[in-house]
């Protein structure tokens, strides 16, 4: 075959092709040929991508170096947590639990969390230790968990550890059943937290607690209580003649007696006591600690500082009383089974409340 003459340049301005450029396909087939190499010639170059969140979770390669604190570091080059800013806070939310909702917050150089008295975190759970764990906030703001050599473990994101480092959205586990997440924010949303776990918590008429914490927490008191062999009670009262107070005066004025008996009987007992709204009219209030004989000598001055009470209402004064009932977990013959012993432990103190009632009303039935 002859070989086709080539065609000349249309012009002779014609740069030749510069060093590393590419050069332009001589065909159609070379054309095809070079398509994938145009195509990534015509993208954009991608950018690098984010690096993943660091995890602090295993780096056995990692040399740690005591320092004053008392709290090791990581080494050289490992990422680093942010740290805490002026308008920020550091909380932990507690995620299950009876009291699943509260807000803990992180104010001071070492937090403890255990079921130990003096603990910042106090939770009462049977797989925590006394000094469970501990939350260290170094000077630079920066926060570690360090767990006391507890019987179950700490966990950070279902890793175990003996010392890990805390980025905010880390959930911390403590033994086998507890979980707190640890976050970074701002009083705002600080206030919030609070008042939402004051909402599932709490009566909205009476700021007593409602008659699902009273359960859940009647479970973690037995609990208690069989661990250590300790004395916990349960008094069991509600208003004289409410329906008729409701029919005489109208239901606003029945709220506003709820509202002015409960402010009294919260003004009366410890700050360990659990006061609740049972339904109703009837409330109840746990007692941990206090032999039977004192719990109805509490039982008593509650009444009477309820009768001795003036409500006023239209220019006079409104009189009402309660009956109560007590009964104590050393009675019941099922002490020994949390859920038994529980539903034991309230229908007696039901009982005798409405052996006081039928006795007269205005009295305390202990036995």
């Amino acid at each position: 075959m002859t070989e086709r003459p080539k065609k000349p340049p249309e012009s002779g301005h014609s740069a030749p092709p510069t060093v590393g450029s590419p050069s332009l396909p001589s065909s159609h087939s070379d054309l095809k040929a070079s398509q994938p190499e145009i195509k990534a010639l015509s993208q954009p170059p991608s950018r690098p991508s984010r690096p993943s969140r660091p995890s602090f979770i295993s780096y056995p390669e990692v040399h740690w170096e005591e320092e004053e604190t008392g709290v090791n570091t990581p080494a050289q080059g490992l990422p680093v947590a942010p740290a805490l800013q002026m308008n920020e806070r550091a909380l932990l939310l507690l995620l299950t639990g009876t009291n699943a909702g509260q807000v803990f917050a992180i104010e001071d150089r070492e937090t403890l969390i255990g079921r130990a008295r003096d603990a910042q975190v106090r939770v009462e759970d049977v797989g925590i230790s006394r000094r469970h764990s501990r939350i260290v906030r170094r000077e630079d703001g920066r926060f570690f968990v360090e767990d006391l050599r507890s019987t179950n473990g700490t966990f950070v994101n279902g890793e175990r550890g003996d010392r890990i480092e805390l980025r905010p959205g880390d959930r911390i586990q403590v033994g086998p059943n507890v979980v707190l997440r640890f976050s970074l924010i701002d009083e705002t949303e600080e206030s919030l937290a609070r008042q939402l776990f004051e909402a599932s918590t709490r009566d909205p008429l009476t700021r007593a607690y409602n008659r699902r914490y009273f359960v859940e927490r009647l479970q973690a008191e037995l609990a208690f209580a069989q661990r250590h062999r300790a004395r916990l009670s349960v008094i069991a009262f509600d208003l004289d003649h409410f329906k008729s107070i409701n029919d005489t005066y109208g239901h606003p004025f029945g709220d506003a007696v709820l509202k002015v008996v409960s402010a009294q009987v919260l003004r009366l007992i410890r700050t360990e006591d659990v006061f609740a709204r049972f339904g109703g009219e009837e409330f109840l209030v746990l007692v941990r600690g206090i032999e039977h004989a004192n719990v109805a000598l509490v039982a008593e001055r509650i009444r009477r500082s309820i009768d001795r009470l003036q409500i006023p209402f239209d220019g006079r004064d409104v009189r009402v009383s309660i009956s109560v009932g007590v009964a104590s977990l050393s009675e019941c013959s099922d002490a020994g089974d949390e859920t038994e012993g529980g539903a034991e432990l309230l229908k007696l103190a039901d009982e005798r409340l409405y052996k006081a009632k039928a006795g007269g009303r205005n009295r305390v039935c202990a036995s």
